[in-house]
């Protein structure tokens, strides 16, 4: 009973860091609109870092949650 709750959070953990992982800009996101002469203010290109930084440390802590998660598993 146990081992099957867990394995449900595990794939709930899977899947918030599949989500997470998708919504981040990728590195070369700045360098493709500067390129297409896309303009951005200041305010929004430090809004996208914000949320980008938010993202980056959201997928650190679901990611070490969802490994030790699958060793606890393991040891079960």
């Amino acid at each position: 009973m146990v081992k099957m709750i867990l394995s449900v959070v595990l794939v709930l953990l899977a899947l918030a860091l599949i989500m997470v992982v998708m919504l981040q800009s990728g590195k070369s996101a700045g360098l493709s609109g500067a390129i297409s002469g896309m303009a951005d203010t200041f305010m929004a290109k430090n809004k996208a870092k914000g949320w980008d930084a938010k993202l980056a440390r959201w997928t650190k802590w679901v990611a070490i949650g969802f490994m030790v998660l699958l060793l606890v598993i393991c040891l079960l």
